[in-house]
């Protein structure tokens, strides 16, 4: 790699030309045999033969893998270190968490006034978050800032899109993801599909292997290393993007076949602000259990609800992490994904609106399949809240430079949506029963005798009924637009799903101590092995992953 300018190295990944020997003032230069490569001025240009796409990828992880490695993992906390969640607490925010952790030692110490003082501005702090939820996507009326549907291009205006596809340990989806790819409505010739596999996923890379994949697919292999994560991953297939247009599906992801082509007429008309585009997901096994249910709506509120508010209002979107449409140079511009952050996708999508980009929303779904099994959906919801801490760490260790970047609109929607996020799911449950506590009769006495009580209570009781309120509207809402039947059973045993949400923030905390990097890995294809079985939505709540 030191023998090639940083130019030269990006042309050999993208163009699929690889040097294979030098000689004195001259580099030897082999071309994948099924690729019509168009070397570009500042690259060698002596080409000595045509190798296979294995042999392309055994070159490429010998004499490139290292740096490209680097890159992927360390680009953005070299480049910007403010950006990244390498580092978990900035000094400042160490000095701060010491002297929060005191107080609240002192407050505990000085009884139940003070207690109740805590008790009340976390109440607050809640409805806070709330009010902006309330105000952003239920009350006001939302602008359309884009009246007229951008006119679909023509085959031959089409940009060259490359989609990411990152796979570890989906053996049992490979089938069908392959099949909801083939089916997408775009010229093969403009498609640049790049399979990611880890290294040490032999049996994803038999699977491939044994497969006939059409010239458009390529497959990555990303060598081993720490941490393991998706961003890191993407960041490392990115490299070998041919696409100036980048999209991301997810190994269980189904998306719909025009998908592509709206996104790209939505880029042709842009004038140069819109960094993303952000398509719906929704699940494919909605009825399958009552934790389905409940996680279909959740998704239906958030896809249908809350992100179209955010991007009417031109605010910061905690982006979903897959189904994004991205100009290849805006997520250069920015630093890509973060490899450290175990929710790259929020975090870029607060990153995008820093650096003065949009997001929008784009009505195309990609159906996705729904957790059935509790302790699959812990994983991935500890993930998700730890994803939420670190993001809501990073953009705040310069919180004024934050609010100068954002607005204060921006500012405060990404508090609702970051830490308002994984604070209401750690401590919902003790707040609900401090609230319930303040109902008792000997309290409602003692707080006719003190100002203080009553504004705890009056707080926490607001928060309960508004919270309650708010989300039970977004989720109804979201189910209504997207066609989605519920039920008063689905709405009365919603706060249980809440509960779960508890157990994982709690899980989350303890994750983001020990181990802040580690990805808890998903298991996908339980619906289709319910399928197979004749059980699809038969299968228990209660039953775990082996």
């Amino acid at each position: 790699m030191s023998r090639l300018t940083a130019e030269e190295c990006e042309a050999v990944l993208q163009d699929k030309v690889i040097a294979c020997g030098w000689l004195p003032g001259e580099t030897l230069i082999a071309v994948v045999e099924d690729c019509d490569a168009s070397l570009p001025t500042a690259a060698p240009k002596s080409i000595v033969g045509r190798i296979s796409r294995a042999q392309y990828q055994q070159l490429v992880r010998r004499h490139f893998s290292k740096g490209l490695l680097a890159r992927a993992t360390h680009g953005l906390s070299k480049a910007m270190p403010w950006a990244s969640a390498h580092v978990r607490l900035s000094a400042g925010q160490m000095v701060a968490g010491v002297i929060f952790i005191l107080s609240a030692l002192c407050l505990m110490a000085f009884g139940q006034l003070l207690a109740l003082q805590v008790t009340a501005q976390l109440a607050l702090g809640f409805l806070f978050a709330i009010v902006v939820k309330l105000r952003l996507l239920c009350l006001a009326p939302l602008p359309q800032r884009h009246s007229v549907k951008p006119k679909l291009l023509q085959d031959t205006d089409l940009p060259i899109y490359t989609l990411l596809v990152p796979l570890f340990r989906e053996t049992e989806v490979l089938h069908q993801l392959l099949g909801a790819l083939c089916r997408i409505d775009y010229p093969t010739d403009r498609l640049d599909i790049k399979l990611i596999l880890e290294e040490e996923d032999f049996a994803m890379q038999r699977a491939i292997a044994a497969m006939s994949l059409a010239p458009h697919f390529e497959v990555i292999i990303v060598p081993s290393g720490k941490p393991q994560t998706k961003p890191r991953a993407l960041n490392y297939a990115t490299q070998f993007a041919r696409g100036t247009l980048v999209t991301i599906f997810d190994c269980e992801d189904i998306p719909e076949p025009n998908q592509l082509r709206l996104a790209a007429a939505r880029f042709a008309v842009d004038d140069g602000q819109l960094g993303c585009i952000q398509a719906a997901l929704h699940y494919y096994n909605p009825a399958q259990n009552w934790l389905t249910r409940q996680f279909a709506a959740e998704y239906a509120g958030l896809f249908r609800v809350i992100l179209p508010g955010l991007a009417s209002y031109g605010l910061p979107l905690p982006l979903g992490g897959t189904s994004n449409h991205f100009r290849l140079a805006v997520l250069k511009h920015v630093g890509g994904w973060d490899a450290f952050n175990v929710t790259e996708d929020a975090d870029l999508g607060i990153r995008l609106a820093r650096f003065g980009y949009l997001t929008d929303v784009l009505n195309s779904r990609t159906h996705e399949e729904a957790n059935s099994r509790v302790g699959n959906w812990l994983r991935q919801r500890r993930r998700w809240l730890k994803g939420f801490l670190q993001t809501w760490l990073v953009h705040m260790r310069q919180p004024v430079l934050l609010q100068r970047e954002l607005g204060w609109t921006g500012f405060l929607s990404v508090q609702a949506f970051t830490l308002g996020t994984f604070a209401s799911a750690l401590l919902h449950p003790f707040l609900v029963v401090h609230a319930i506590w303040t109902l008792l009769p000997d309290q409602v006495a003692a707080s006719r005798e003190s100002l203080l009580l009553q504004l705890a209570t009056a707080c926490c009781l607001s928060m309960l009924l508004l919270g309650y309120g708010a989300a039970f509207a977004i989720n109804i809402m979201g189910q209504r637009r997207i066609g989605l039947p519920f039920s008063f059973w689905q709405l009365v045993t919603m706060p249980a799903y809440w509960l779960l949400a508890t157990c994982a923030a709690w899980m989350a905390l303890w994750d983001f101590v020990v181990a802040p990097f580690h990805w808890h890995k998903t298991q996908h294809g339980l619906w289709l092995q319910a399928q197979a079985k004749g059980r699809a939505g038969k299968r228990s709540l209660f039953t775990w992953p082996r």
